[in-house]
């Protein structure tokens, strides 16, 4: 069946309000007739092993006619992964392509500009990998599973080649293509891969068309998002031998990627490389936090000189064992890979802990910017999870240009969706034909809080049209689930929180108020009075139910942190209840004691009623639980837990990369450097930053569509010279000590203040 008709026929199936949602976002649908052609799905013909399925490569050759070419571009796409080689050159530097999508409702590809590979004769390669489509990866019920969303490996591939006489050729996938085993004989996100580089693919067959049962629902989409490519490399920093006698290699740097071997060996001489982020207690290589992923690599040498890497799988490590090869620092080292958004922001101060948190927090944020917005890269999960997104999209898109990465990402959480609007926990659902009917408070959030936060940063309204439906749809879900006005959801409440537990009923409340008052702004700017008119009923509601229910709950940090910073309380009340917060902290050795939903708000709250001086306090502890506290053991990632590595040197076992705790960044940005948005898209701008912590200067930029803006202050005895850059098309309201609010366009300018005057 050609794509063309089984879109006719996806179009006449459409029942669901998830499918017609996911219709409502921004991505062009393509036109098989102007992309693949002709081409049809094809798979292998061989029987494959149902344990250990060695990737399969796909192979067509043709040969050019003598006219001269104009342009060739290669549309492609597959049920896997896929690696395409013309005449032994890869196509492309992107990785782990078609990427990460709810594979049975949309299918992206990408195209390739291929005119100076292409000779008078040729030969057209494709593997294709397990990836998230038919790999082990993680069900509902918490086992690795294999054959998600299929079983057979796919391949949609087309070569069109445009002559400067005005005719076009087309090489398009078809029962004319052959197929083998390649040389990688496994390979599984979780597990790593195993290849044979003695092997030559021989024993071609001819291909198989796929049924159209795979591919009949599924809506061919251009990707313009950004690909996972490789980015920095890293030399060992340190080699040794551990207590248990293992050769281990310290790169310096926790990361997602790979390692990359520079060998030439005897025939048949195996080497193997293991992958792990810490060592333990006595300095031994230690995976105990990696679940069931094996994180192993395997290579069996042919003999010559060879430069081996994986194809279809990554890892989360800072250190890895080897074994069959004696490293020195030229012939490993690592590769970093995540997906390639543009930097937007920079920070750093006098501080040089801050400043290892920040650089913390943008290579957890590297790590797990992999496809989509992962929990972790190392064990076996590396799930979408939808309360990790939201908290930390803030800090983000501060540092990276995140719009076409996070649409990408909401499209999916919109096709995710139950029939009742819920939200789940991570995306994409990986499981098929699932209707959800649970959502969890500050997990399901993330369909409002995202695009909200995004319109926030870019001025994006589009964003908040082609999810307005999927916004809608959650809060009308918790009002369904609310009928005395208390959503009482239950779910994961305050995550790893280090301290009295939060109620969940308070929590799932106060996320009630905040999403549906999301949706009534929203409803605004869309111009839809009539529903900004629903929401803002059913959030004033809501919130006045918050306050006759939890208004003597406020016990704990997050409780408190919640209350203030989603507006639940009257105004009377706010003041009161920021002490009382205080209180909490001083009461608790003056530590933090919140988890994944209280710590992003906790030092914007505290500055917000005036306690900077107890923010900075926070900031800087260096006990646990604190921000701090991991780099005292060698952190280079934000972890998980706050005690992921206790004072006595044992492990609460976790992720060591995690970028929850990192939402501190925007603190750092908007309060330390002093940059924050007046207006949608920073059209207009604040400059506002609050010395403090001991720090004698600090220095931030942000770049968005208008140009730089630059905050840089220093002190010099009681003076504070701040050094400020507007970019064009914007005005900017600089708050400088004891010269109240100045008021500038676009420019560079210079103050002086002093210290014992207010901002």
């Amino acid at each position: 069946m050609t794509i063309h008709n089984f879109f006719r026929k996806l179009m006449g199936k459409i029942k669901s309000v998830t499918c017609i949602l996911s219709l409502l976002l921004p991505l062009q649908v393509c036109c098989q007739k102007h992309t693949f052609g002709n081409a049809e799905w094809i798979t292998v013909s061989y029987k494959e092993d149902t344990i250990q399925r060695p990737c399969p490569v796909f192979r067509k050759l043709f040969d050019a006619t003598d006219k001269k070419i104009q342009s060739a571009t290669l549309y492609i796409t597959a049920l896997g992964l896929y690696e395409a080689q013309l005449n032994g050159q890869r196509v492309g530097t992107d990785y782990f392509a078609p990427g990460l999508t709810t594979y049975d409702r949309w299918l992206p590809y990408r195209r390739y500009d291929v005119t100076n590979k292409v000779k008078s004769h040729n030969e057209l390669q494709v593997m294709v990998g397990e990836g998230w489509y038919r790999g082990a990866f993680r069900s509902t019920n918490g086992e690795p599973r294999r054959n998600l969303y299929g079983r057979e490996a796919g391949l949609l591939v087309c070569l069109e080649i445009h002559f400067q006489d005005g005719t076009v050729w087309q090489i398009a996938s078809d029962s004319s293509w052959l197929c083998a085993e390649s040389n990688i004989r496994y390979s599984e996100l979780y597990d790593g891969e195993w290849q044979d580089t003695r092997m030559i693919s021989s024993d071609w067959q001819p291909v198989k068309e796929l049924g159209k049962q795979y591919t009949a629902n599924i809506e061919l989409i251009p990707a313009d998002y950004e690909p996972v490519r490789k980015q920095e490399r890293f030399h060992p920093s340190k080699l040794f031998t551990t207590p248990a006698g293992e050769q281990v290699i310290d790169f310096g740097q926790n990361m997602a990627g790979w390692v990359q071997l520079h060998v030439k060996g005897h025939m048949g001489d195996t080497i193997r490389l293991y992958h792990a982020e810490v060592l333990d207690q006595q300095g031994n290589f230690y995976t105990g936090n990696l679940r069931e992923a094996k994180a192993t690599d395997t290579y069996i040498l042919n003999g010559e000189k060879q430069v081996l890497e994986p194809h279809f799988t990554y890892h989360g490590f800072r250190y890895v064992k080897l074994e069959g090869l004696k490293a020195n620092r030229n012939n490993i080292k690592a590769i970093a890979l995540y997906s390639d958004l543009k930097k937007t922001g920079t920070f750093s101060c006098s501080n040089p802990m801050l400043n290892r948190l920040q650089q913390n927090i943008e290579w957890s944020l590297n790590s797990n910017f992999f496809e989509i917005p992962t929990d972790c890269p190392q064990r076996s999960e590396r799930l979408g999870w939808t309360g990790d997104a939201q908290v930390f999209a803030a800090t983000a898109s501060f540092l990276r240009d995140t719009r076409r990465f996070y649409a990408k990402w909401l499209r999916d959480l919109a096709m995710s969706q139950g029939r009742n609007g819920a939200v789940p926990a991570y995306v994409p659902l990986m499981a098929r034909d699932i209707d959800l009917t649970r959502g969890a408070a500050g997990w399901g959030d993330a369909a409002t809080i995202l695009p909200w936060t995004l319109y926030e940063v870019y001025n994006d309204t589009a964003i908040l049209r082609h999810q307005y439906a999927s916004m809608k749809a959650w809060v009308d879900y918790i009002a369904g689930q609310s009928p005395d006005g208390l959503w009482k959801a239950g779910g994961y409440g305050d995550w790893y929180a280090q301290g009295p537990a939060t109620s969940l009923p308070l929590i799932d409340q106060a996320f009630f108020v905040h999403s549906a008052a999301i949706v009534e702004k929203t409803a605004g700017v869309l111009q839809q009075p009539a529903d900004q008119a629903k929401y803002r009923e059913l959030a004033d509601r809501a919130r006045q139910l918050f306050y006759e229910t939890y208004r003597d709950s406020l016990h704990t940090q997050t409780a408190c942190i919640l209350a203030l910073q989603f507006k639940l309380l009257p105004d009377s009340l706010r003041a009161k209840t920021a002490a009382r917060l205080v209180q909490l902290i001083h009461d608790n050795n003056n530590h933090l004691a919140t988890g994944f939903l209280g710590t992003p708000f906790l030092l914007s709250v505290l500055s917000d009623y005036g306690y900077t001086g107890l923010a900075y306090q926070l900031l800087l502890q260096r006990d646990c639980p604190s921000w701090l506290y991991p780099i005292t053991k060698g952190a280079t990632t934000i972890w998980e837990k706050w005690d992921g590595i206790r004072p006595d040197g044992s492990f609460n076992v976790s992720s060591y990369n995690h970028y929850a705790y990192g939402a501190v960044g925007r603190w750092l940005y908007e309060h330390v450097a002093g940059i924050r948005p007046l207006e949608p898209g920073y059209r207009k701008i604040l400059i506002c930053p609050e010395p403090g912590g001991g720090l004698t200067w600090s220095k931030a930029s942000y770049t968005n569509d208008y140009g730089k803006i630059v905050s840089e202050w220093k002190i010099r005895k009681d003076k504070l010279l701040l050094r400020v850059q507007i970019p064009p098309g914007t005005t900017a309201t600089i708050k400088v000590p004891g010269k109240g609010n100045v008021e500038k366009g676009p420019g560079r300018y210079r103050f002086e203040g002093r210290l014992n005057e207010t901002l």
